[in-house]
């Protein structure tokens, strides 16, 4: 049995895992997305021990929720050495789930060859994921349960097109508004909250960096 099977396998609990969202998850994996590094975050999130996640590619947390289409495009990204801030909803090893975003550096050897990714992980707030993400993922599963990923990629694409944005802009645009609603942006400046502040910045910004 292959590693996604033996994943869709495992018991699936409907309630979010307790955690400090505050903290970051972290982790480091090789070109392959073998786990070669998880920090105490990580650990304590998804609820397996640091030597049962070394060695493991990191779908071992998998969650069934997750369209397919969506890794594809972040893996695509990552592969071309292009950072990339998906909306993942993860398993831990209890069964239950916790919504990340993502946050990715990427390290080459001497010849520029890809070794190394260095991802950071933060919460989601959970207006972004009822009123949007979610019913965007389950639409994306129920096409490619129908049809397969090809067809759900290019619902992804007209979904966008239609919004005349890409993933990363239509995901920071709905936290973005959502911190703006929170007031969480009051002390920043007028230039800060540009509505046209590059990506960089915002994401930087998310993830203190």
């Amino acid at each position: 049995m292959n590693q996604e099977n033996q994943n869709n396998n495992r018991v699936i609990v409907d309630k979010e895992v307790a955690w400090d969202k505050t903290q970051v998850i972290m982790s480091k994996t090789n070109a392959f997305g073998i786990i070669e590094y998880a920090n105490e975050v990580f650990v304590d999130v998804c609820g397996y021990e640091d030597y049962e996640l070394m060695g493991q590619p990191h779908n071992i947390i998998r969650h069934p929720d997750m369209p397919k289409v969506i890794f594809k495009v972040l893996w695509e990204n990552l592969k071309n050495g292009k950072n990339f801030h998906a909306i993942v909803k993860n398993r831990a090893k209890s069964g239950r789930y916790y919504w990340v975003i993502t946050d990715f550096d990427i390290a080459r050897d001497e010849n520029d060859v890809i070794v190394n990714y260095f991802a950071r992980r933060q919460s989601v707030p959970q207006e972004v994921i009822a009123l949007h993400i979610e019913p965007l993922y389950k639409k994306l599963l129920q096409i490619e349960a129908a049809s397969g990923v090809e067809f759900s990629e290019k619902y992804l694409i007209g979904f966008l097109e239609e919004k005349n944005r890409s993933y990363v802009e239509y995901i920071k645009e709905l936290i973005y508004e959502h911190q703006r609603s929170q007031e969480k942006f009051a002390n920043y400046s007028e230039a800060e909250e540009d509505d046209h502040e590059d990506q960089r910045g915002f994401f930087g910004r998310l993830f203190g960096r």
